[in-house]
């Protein structure tokens, strides 16, 4: 046992080592490698990008967020699923965080709501209404929705006990939104690892940060029959692994058979449930993942099974990564045509006149 520990610990030292290399590098990205040209124009993303436009917009959404997360602490896990939901998905003019997620259906398409990954599933859309019509009466059709996305994901980070960082801002809002695409690029809750990393690498992500964002499923719930799969699985190879926590999945199992899989709702994280820490990663190593997706994480991937130990061993070094790696991803939006817009209604384009 000792050797094992000290080889895990070995590894572990290697991955800070390389992560504080990556941050170092990650700082130091100017302004330049941020942007995206669009026929054209620029849309470049950058620190304190509405200081003089509307100085009032992060702690109007910081105090909107605040008090939607002391109402109903689940919240905040929810309002951070929706900027991760909406920067998987390339939709119309850009890939990634352009607020897609937001848009109601219209005659001209299905948007996201609908999609697999998210119905019955998303929430927190009234909170970003209220984000935004507070925006719109101070500063009008200045602070686009899929930044407000950005910024509500960190401060329900920074409610949960989590780390906070600076975001990067001046993203604009796409003028359409697509079904198929997020039930296409959304991964799903039954992933295996190949699945998981594929998906991620379709839109410039790593393994190490595929590790890294999963750990915000440290808060929330979800549904029984998204891990059902995993709950019900007679397999003797499965039911004899190490790694199987019996009596987690049992008490699942008796949690899930009591009423609806489709209505009730079991913790990520059962020990910790609303705090942003790295109990996530606690609870993998002792079997206690609730999705098979996240799970699969530690048995399925050698290398991914070394970060997670590390993770669950340094909760600094999981902040630390935790932090580039939401800036990485807040940067997925490229041009694909068009330059879209600042919408006054996030449920809405503008020409819609709502």
């Amino acid at each position: 046992m000792a050797g094992k520990h000290s080889l895990v610990l070995i590894f572990c030292l290697i991955l800070l080592k390389f992560s504080a290399t990556f941050a170092s590098k990650q700082n130091a990205t100017t302004l330049n490698e941020a942007a995206a040209c669009i026929d054209g124009a620029s849309i470049t993303l950058t620190f304190g990008f509405y200081i003089n436009s509307c100085p009032e917009a992060e702690p109007i959404v910081f105090s909107w967020v605040e008090k939607a997360v002391s109402d109903d602490p689940r919240m905040a896990a929810s309002l951070l699923r929706l900027h991760f939901h909406d920067c998987f998905v390339n939709a119309s003019s850009f890939l990634g965080c352009d607020a897609s997620v937001l848009l109601d259906d219209t005659p001209n398409f299905v948007g996201e709501k609908t999609a697999a990954p998210n119905v019955n599933s998303l929430r927190g859309f009234e909170v970003i209404d209220a984000i935004k019509a507070d925006l719109e009466y101070v500063c009008p059709q200045t602070v686009s929705c899929a930044d407000i996305l950005a910024i509500a994901a960190r401060d329900s980070v920074v409610l949960s006990g989590g780390p906070g960082w600076e975001v990067e801002m001046g993203r604009r809002d796409s003028l359409s939104a697509s079904k198929t695409a997020a039930n296409n690029n959304i991964p799903g809750p039954n992933s295996d690892v190949a699945t998981l990393l594929s998906k991620f690498q379709n839109v410039g992500l790593s393994l190490q940060e595929l590790v890294t964002l999963s750990g915000a499923h440290t808060m929330g719930k979800a549904r029984c029959s998204s891990f059902s799969a995993r709950i019900n699985s007679s397999s003797s190879s499965i039911s004899n692994s190490p790694d199987v926590n019996t009596a987690y999945l049992q008490s699942l199992q008796q949690l899930c058979s009591q009423s609806d899989a489709n209505t009730t709702l079991a913790d990520l994280d059962h020990i910790t449930p609303t705090t942003f820490d790295n109990q996530y990663y606690v609870n993998l190593v002792s079997g206690e993942g609730l999705l098979g997706s996240d799970q699969a994480l530690l048995t399925g991937n050698e290398e991914t099974r070394g970060i997670i130990e590390c993770y669950a061993g340094d909760m600094g070094a999981f902040f630390e990564d935790f932090k580039m790696a939401m800036l990485k991803m807040g940067r997925l939006q490229q041009a694909n045509g068009g330059d879209g817009e600042i919408r006054r209604n996030c449920r809405a384009v503008n020409q819609l006149g709502l």
